[in-house]
């Protein structure tokens, strides 16, 4: 139990480093990654999803230390990607398909995700079985 604990925790830890980078970098230089010109607005509001991006990689890495009773927590999160994924998802029928990058940002947030959820959702039950908390 310990050791697919700690693999979770592992696995987690790097995943969740994807939106930590890539929202810091949003949140710092704004869409210079695109080099696409847009308005002021659209910077900010730019700038503001990618701080919500930075936000979930945190607060994933904040289960981490144990991740066995974060499971709301992480439920929640999960969630907030999903829902993410789909909004994106929904995008690909408005204006076509985006770069290879954003297509596995689809995948992270409509497969990688989930199934971390259920892995974590796993390990909780069965820390909950050995040591008989609900």
């Amino acid at each position: 139990m310990q050791q697919e604990r700690r693999r979770l925790q592992q696995v987690v830890g790097l995943v969740a480093l994807l939106p930590v980078a890539v929202g810091l970098y949003g949140v710092l230089f704004g869409q210079a990654l695109t080099g696409d010109t847009v308005s002021i607005s659209a910077e900010s509001h730019f700038r503001f999803l990618s701080g919500l991006l930075l936000g979930v990689g945190i607060l994933f890495w904040s289960t981490l230390p144990s991740i066995e009773l974060h499971t709301n927590r992480f439920r929640l999160l999960t969630l907030l990607v999903v829902i993410g994924g789909l909004a994106r998802l929904t995008a690909f029928a408005f204006t076509g398909l985006p770069s290879l990058f954003m297509i596995g940002g689809l995948f992270i947030e409509l497969v990688v995700t989930p199934v971390l959820c259920l892995w974590q959702t796993r390990v909780a039950n069965r820390y909950a079985d050995a040591f008989g908390v609900a």
